[in-house]
């Protein structure tokens, strides 16, 4: 019995290791507020609905390969895309992780976060939050041509409920970014123009 309490405790500290490592990593550096910590939170859940919404598409009998791995392909880089936005308020977005070879240890230069995040933001906001309201209202897709029959926006009843209650969240992405990147820049500059006297 002995060695099994061994490997549970082993297990239990290695838990712990990574939780503690996850935290610290993750923990919101000085200056931010308890608000920008949320906004910077709730970035990757807004994403999180219309990812979870595409995944049983993969189970259609009437897709192709391609489009097996292309629906899930597609939720994953979001989620990790829409992760990113932490890095906005943690330390590994102010300074290169351990993990990163020739990088580690140093500060990330402000353009090198505020540049991305400025170009996701905007272009977020264009997609999401000005142009699919437009295009749903008129009926058409983004390239401007007319919404196909099988189209989720054409099912009607509870999926139509469910299609708008897992997208109708990505309106915010691009601003919730856009926020996070100026009060990331902002504090970038505060932090590297000296103090008045």
């Amino acid at each position: 019995m002995q060695p099994l309490l061994h490997v549970e405790d082993a297990a239990a500290a290695g838990a712990g290791r990574l939780r503690s490592a996850w935290r610290a990593a993750h923990e919101p550096v000085a200056g931010v507020s308890r608000r920008l910590q949320l906004t910077a939170y709730a970035v990757p859940l807004v994403v999180s609905p219309s990812s979870l919404w595409r995944l049983p598409a993969v189970l259609n009998d009437g897709i192709s390969l391609g489009e097996r791995i292309y629906v899930p392909s597609l939720s994953i880089l979001s989620e990790v895309l829409a992760f990113t936005a932490i890095g906005l308020i943690a330390r590994w977005g102010e300074v290169f992780p351990r993990w990163i070879p020739l990088l580690r240890g140093r500060q990330v230069p402000t353009w090198a976060a505020v540049l991305p995040a400025g170009i996701g933001a905007v272009m977020l906001t264009l997609l999401f939050t000005v142009l699919v309201p437009i295009n749903d209202m008129r009926g058409t897709t983004i390239r401007g041509d007319d919404v196909s029959a099988d189209a989720p926006t054409e099912a009607g009843g509870w999926e139509l409920a469910w299609f708008y209650a897992c997208y109708t969240p990505l309106i915010l992405w691009g601003p919730l970014l856009a926020l996070l990147t100026v009060a990331y820049y902002k504090r970038r500059r505060r932090a590297g123009t000296p103090a008045a006297a």
